[in-house]
């Protein structure tokens, strides 16, 4: 359906980079730098939504979280030097109720009536916690300077976080999916990513700077996009999450422009890297189906919103659709595209763990044709 809405987001189809592996792949794209271990879970560099995240969070004066994700870390990903405070206000999507759920053909995991859990205080003990937060206040005199790994700073923070998202009720009600109409809530369609997209519109609406929702393993029959021919049969799974996929995006990018929000909001739908051009049988075991591997050297990344320039696609590849052949782009350009939009230097300083000063990105130009 998203196709019939093409004037309403771009494609940028010539993006490229040198890592084949996830971990490292989802590093490089996210950090804009090469990891020294292409396959090492935990990136080396904080991952620029981690870093706006933070940026945002310590401005922030409203009870919203500024960081939101269903995934405490991308694997390859993270807050890196930042420290703990930098990373996401987790919201499972895969609640127990789903998790029990038989195996179907499909997008299995449903729960029509998903709700995020644990967001008010009871009334009969919003008096004690008033207490119990005066007296952890009062014995808090821990000495920061030999906190070496920002554990308590972070502690600090998780509990601030927690006490205004408790507190607020702004916050509770940005993340009560039962309060949109089930119209919406069936528009989005209500499946793991269906709830997540219109979760994500309500956060961003209320104020939060950056959700970031990995839609990897959201079916147990297909349980990955990782289309590998000894993994499963790439037609079926397609067949499957394509039509799921499309409905919630297109949702998602409908609200967006419909509620006014395309000049504040940008919608970005990516993965780590694109898929061999050639289909591939399986070689690990048999049967063998027929499926695309990693391949770094060409990629679609899709933008809604932002106030960009929409309706376009930018760059080409060449006929076989193995590497860009017109307006080669680096991830990094794309990042410095991002930081444009929200307003930050890319040039700023940011310091490791070894006190030296970084830029947040150490190359990278703004993609001229959406702005």
């Amino acid at each position: 359906r998203h196709c019939e809405l093409a004037n309403r987001f771009s494609v940028i189809r010539s993006v490229a980079h040198q890592v084949p592996d996830h971990p490292g792949a989802a590093g490089r794209f996210l950090t804009g730098r090469t990891p020294r271990n292409i396959s090492a879970s935990v990136s080396d560099h904080p991952t620029f939504d981690a870093i706006v995240g933070s940026m945002r969070e310590e401005t922030s004066r409203s009870g919203i979280p500024q960081f939101v994700s269903n995934r405490a870390r991308l694997k390859g990903g993270g807050q890196a030097y930042l420290g703990p405070t930098a990373g996401p206000f987790v919201v499972d999507l895969l609640t127990p109720k789903m998790a029990q759920l038989p195996i179907g053909p499909d997008f299995d995991r449903l729960d029509p009536e998903f709700s995020v859990e644990n967001l008010a205080v009871d009334e009969q003990v919003a008096d004690r916690l008033d207490d119990r937060m005066a007296l952890l206040n009062a014995f808090d005199r821990l000495r920061r300077e030999v906190d070496s790994n920002r554990l308590i700073e972070a502690s600090d923070r998780f509990q601030q976080r927690a006490v205004q998202v408790l507190s607020s009720s702004a916050t509770r009600d940005a993340f009560d999916l039962a309060r949109e109409p089930a119209a919406v809530r069936d528009r989005y369609g209500r499946n793991t990513m269906g709830h997540s997209a219109l979760l994500a519109r309500r956060l961003v609406e209320a104020g939060c700077s950056m959700v970031t929702l990995d839609w990897g393993r959201i079916s147990r029959k297909y349980p990955t996009w990782d289309d590998h021919g000894d993994a499963h049969h790439i037609f079926d799974a397609m067949k499957s999450r394509l039509p799921v996929y499309d409905q919630a995006i297109t949702a998602l990018i409908e609200d967006v422009f419909q509620r006014g929000l395309d000049k504040r909001v940008l919608v970005i739908a990516t993965g780590e890297f694109g898929r061999t051009p050639k289909v591939n049988m399986g070689r690990a075991k048999t049967p063998m189906w027929p499926g695309r591997d990693h391949w770094p050297g060409a990629m679609s990344i899709l933008v809604s919103g932002g106030g960009w320039k929409m309706g376009q696609v930018i760059g080409q590849t060449n006929n076989k659709g193995e590497y860009p052949a017109e307006r080669i782009l680096d991830p990094n350009d794309f990042i410095a595209t991002v930081y444009r939009f929200l307003g930050i230097d890319p040039g700023a300083m940011m310091v490791d763990h070894r006190g030296r000063p970084l830029p947040l990105l150490p190359s990278g130009e703004p993609i001229r044709e959406l702005l």
